[in-house]
């Protein structure tokens, strides 16, 4: 049962990074920048043919080796602790969906649509499967972390 409610929480976030990707490509022209929140964000269309921060352009067969393998690595993960903590599910959860997100860009498409611009800080744009493996990687560290103070505490 657990499984299958992982499964749902990866479909669901993979479906919202989709989706959201849909609507901006078929509403927002590439490169077009729309106010969405003034002052917090806007959404915008971009096409990221390379990693975060558009480092190492056009190396999509790198990339979609690269997420397989991550991708893989998760799930085996995940696999073997499915009874660990929140965070641990959580983070393993977010990564996959992330992963699985952008994947399906590069496969499809030969990019990763990224779409939300921070109007506060000068950062990255980026799109909710980005967030997913941002948000994922620290829960996974603080899980870890936890494990770690946990096991310091046995000895």
């Amino acid at each position: 049962m657990k499984k299958l409610g992982l499964v749902f929480f990866v479909c669901l976030l993979v479906g919202l990074d989709q989706l959201s990707k849909w609507w901006v490509v078929s509403n927002i022209k590439l490169g077009e920048i729309r106010s969405f929140i003034p002052h917090v964000f806007s959404l915008t269309y971009l096409q990221n043919r390379g990693a975060a921060f558009s480092i190492l352009q056009n190396q999509q067969w790198f990339f979609a080796l690269m997420t397989l393998l991550v991708l893989g690595g998760a799930v085996y993960y995940l696999l073997g602790h499915l009874n660990g903590s929140v965070w641990l599910l959580s983070g393993l959860v977010l990564i996959i969906a992330g992963g699985l997100g952008n994947f399906i860009d590069r496969v499809r498409l030969g990019y990763v649509v990224d779409m939300v611009h921070l109007d506060f800080v000068n950062f990255a744009i980026f799109n909710v499967a980005d967030a997913c493996l941002s948000v994922g990687v620290l829960l996974l560290v603080i899980a870890l972390w936890k494990e770690e103070a946990k096991n310091e505490n046995h000895h």
